[in-house]
């Protein structure tokens, strides 16, 4: 069943760069938490806490689309380290800054920083993917799954150390650990040139940098950011069922329940040969992801909850697959790091209304009503999904149609 996996994993410098680019990634799961940790391990408010984390969240998705374009121009060898770098000074900025009791408005400052200067990993290491895959869109495929399936992987591992960590050891080290895997894995990946893709000022036939498709680009951002807002949404939704269930410990029991079923999921569709477009797959999944939250609302129990959600995974590495790989089949190859940044921004961008407007609805009305607005957000990816076949071309090098005239 695995053999594809083996296959893409075994050309030159693969299983290398795939490795360290999961290291490099621990901090997607590690910093807002780890900042959290922090901050309320020394005695600070709940409300400083997220203050600090939605400073970094906001500044990282405000840059990363920058950083992908520059990546793509300048290359990752000379990029990653210098933001890698920033990053590093950023996030001890801010631990030390938290430590020392010194002016918040410099722990903002310096969350800002971190935010702004960590290196968009995953994009960068799906941008190699398709280089070293040139022109085997199955393998692309495939890689793309596994790609997947170690974010799934990096949400179940990364909280779960960061807390024991920071609840056991010291409140900072939770940052530490995502600082210093940060940092090294980023200048890890940066020496791996044998699998950088060329820069766009290094390509001896470069010209001028192609256009961005944006029609389709945009599409699929708007995807993610409803299918961002769903997540939100629904993680929030289950801290606070498990808290009305009076189980509130094991609500991390839940959500590792959900990426579970999604890992599993991703683990397969690396497995199968697509002959559906990427796009008929995103809209697809979307209105499945749509489905699926349909009874969240009527459940009560604990045990009721854990396997619906862990059904409910099943909708959401495939559908995040399809939409990385539509990306890679609409936006040219020099743009590509940025192309997939975009996408990344998008999901992220959807978690903070998702999130608050589900705060709002738990406060009100309770946990379970809350989970509605995780349905909205996918029945609006559903909707765009439906909208959009039209815009993703079918295959690699295949031709991005124009939108039809209206009547």
């Amino acid at each position: 069943m695995f053999t594809r996996y083996r296959t893409v994993l075994s050309h030159p410098g693969a299983l290398r760069f795939s490795l360290t680019a999961f290291v490099a990634r621990l901090p997607i799961s590690i910093d807002t938490l780890g900042i959290v940790l922090l901050v309320t391990g020394l005695g600070g408010s709940y409300g400083l806490a997220g203050g600090l984390s939605a400073t970094y969240t906001i500044a990282n998705g405000l840059c990363s689309v920058v950083q992908g374009r520059v990546l793509d121009h300048v290359g990752q060898s000379r990029v990653l380290p210098v933001v890698a770098t920033w990053f590093a000074l950023g996030l001890g900025g801010l631990i030390w800054v938290v430590e020392a009791g010194w002016p918040i408005g410099l722990g903002y400052l310096c969350a800002a920083v971190a935010g702004a200067s960590y290196p968009p990993i995953g994009s960068a290491v799906r941008a190699r993917w398709s280089f070293v895959l040139a022109g085997r869109p199955v393998e692309v495929q495939t890689a793309y799954a596994l790609e997947s399936v170690i974010d799934e992987m990096i949400f179940i591992v990364g909280p779960t150390i960061a807390t024991v960590l920071a609840t056991q050891w010291h409140p900072w080290s939770a940052l530490g650990l995502g600082l210093v895997a940060g940092l090294l894995g980023s200048l890890a990946l940066a020496v791996q040139r044998s699998t950088e893709p060329v820069p766009q000022r290094s390509a001896p036939d470069s010209g001028p940098r192609p256009p961005m498709p944006w029609v389709p680009v945009i599409a699929l951002a708007a995807v993610s950011f409803a299918l961002g807002s769903m997540f939100a949404a629904a993680e929030v939704s289950t801290v606070a069922f498990s808290a009305e269930q009076g189980a509130k410990p094991y609500a991390g029991v839940l959500l590792a329940a959900w990426a579970l079923g999604s890992m599993l999921a991703g683990l397969v569709t690396g497995t199968v040969h697509w002959t559906r477009s990427s796009a008929e797959r995103v809209r697809f999944g979307a209105v499945v992801l749509a489905l699926v939250m349909v009874p969240m609302s009527f459940i009560g129990s604990m045990v009721g909850m854990g396997i619906a959600l862990f059904v409910a995974g099943f909708a959401i590495a495939p559908t995040l697959i399809a939409t990385m790989t539509a990306v890679e089949q609409t936006v040219p190859g020099p743009r590509l790091t940025e192309g997939i940044a975009i996408i990344h921004t998008g999901l992220a961008a959807g978690l903070a209304p998702g999130a608050a407007l589900a705060g709002l609805v738990i406060d009100s009305h309770g946990a379970s009503t809350s989970y509605l607005v995780a349905l909205g957000g996918g029945v609006v990816a559903a909707l765009i999904g439906l909208w959009m076949p039209r815009l993703v071309p079918r295959g690699p090098g295949a031709a991005v149609p124009a939108p039809s005239p209206a009547p």
